[in-house]
């Protein structure tokens, strides 16, 4: 098992205060605690499906994540899901 854990954190002129916060996955608002968070259960917690990738958006980019990997949430943080891309058939 991989024991390196990357954190990725958007950067905020001004983050959420208080232990809820805002979120947007695919156009939705979503509320959940501040804090740090797996990418699977962050996934589980938002309503985004366990087979979809999880993409978060900084500065226009957007970054994919691996579902082990940690993320800090401070509010107003911008995600996309899509479908797992580069399988082969």
């Amino acid at each position: 098992m991989n024991t390196e854990q990357t954190e990725v954190l958007a950067k905020h002129e001004n983050p959420e205060r208080g232990s809820e916060v805002t979120v947007k996955v695919n156009g939705v608002d979503k509320t959940v605690h501040r804090g740090s968070y797996i990418v699977a259960e962050f996934k589980e917690k938002v309503g985004v499906d366990a087979s979809q990738e999880l993409d978060i958006v900084v500065d226009g980019q957007f970054k994919p994540l691996r579902d082990d990997e940690r993320i800090v949430i401070k509010g107003h943080e911008m995600f996309v899901s899509h479908g797992r891309g580069g399988g082969s058939s």
